[in-house]
């Protein structure tokens, strides 16, 4: 018996990275998955290429490799309507939802003050309304089941201090955990846990910003990405997936409102 074992999760951002990751971990736990995706490029102001269709399909492909069921679904989480299709994909095949993962992200770098409307927009968009878009699809039919749950959302260590020179990530990424503290108490009546997870660096997620890291680590420390841990340069999506496994299981049942740092101590430092 694994931990999720009977259990249905769905993430968002699953094509690659660390979606990819939780779908594969959780699968290897029990679970059966539902992956979504954009699928596509949303803004020139993103300095990389979103993930697609193919690398949903290999998400897929891996899950199913673990023994488990899995389906994908093209879905744009800034749209409120393609995320209540998600949820109707997940009753439609599954017929329950137990773990969503709202874990979709977006990053682009430039001062403040510099930024255009709609590097800001697209970053909030994604990053804050994103995440509120997938817990208000899925929250009522979870609430519906009366099964309770779990909702984990991905944040930053961008959510915890100031880092720069990204502003409106670091407020999208601030602005869920306000959203994860409101909808731990709003949800705790259904027995519906709600939690972030705050990676530092992590490797091999796709999103990269087109600056080499010797002049981010020079602006910015966290672009170092050692911080308090000099065994590796970067943490792993698994190291992350872990994370969300816990909080996702019933191990972590009477866990919630808790901000999970995964960030080799970078938060801590002074």
């Amino acid at each position: 018996m694994g931990r999720m074992e009977g259990k249905v999760a769905l993430i968002t951002g699953g094509a690659r990275g660390q979606g990819r990751s939780h779908a594969v971990r959780l699968a290897e736990e029990g679970a059966d998955i539902v992956v979504t995706d954009v699928c596509h490029d949303i803004s020139a102001e993103l300095p990389y290429s979103l993930a697609s269709k193919d690398e949903l399909e290999e998400t897929v492909k891996l899950v199913r490799e673990t023994g488990r069921r899995c389906i994908p679904v093209q879905a744009d989480v800034r749209s409120i309507a393609e995320m209540r299709a998600a949820v109707d994909a997940t009753r439609e095949e599954f017929g329950r939802l137990d773990t969503v993962v709202a874990n979709a992200g977006v990053m682009s770098i430039g001062a403040a003050w510099e930024l255009s409307d709609e590097a800001w927009d697209v970053n909030i968009d994604v990053n804050l309304k994103g995440p509120w878009n997938t817990v208000r699809a899925a929250a009522p039919w979870m609430i519906e089941q009366g099964e309770g749950g779990s909702i984990v959302i991905t944040s930053s260590a961008a959510g915890i201090r100031g880092h720069v020179p990204y502003a409106h990530y670091v407020a999208s990424k601030h602005g869920v955990v306000g959203l994860m503290k409101a909808l731990s108490n709003e949800l705790a009546p259904h027995r519906i846990r709600v939690n972030t997870v705050h990676p530092t660096g992590v490797s091999d997620t796709g999103i990269t910003v087109g600056v080499p890291i010797e002049e981010l680590a020079a602006r910015e420390p966290l672009f170092a990405l050692v911080a308090m841990n000099p065994l590796a340069p970067y943490v792993e999506p698994r190291d992350i997936s872990n994370a969300v496994l816990f909080l996702a299981s019933d191990e972590a049942r009477y866990v919630t409102g808790l901000q999970f740092t995964v960030d080799a101590g970078s938060t801590n430092k002074p």
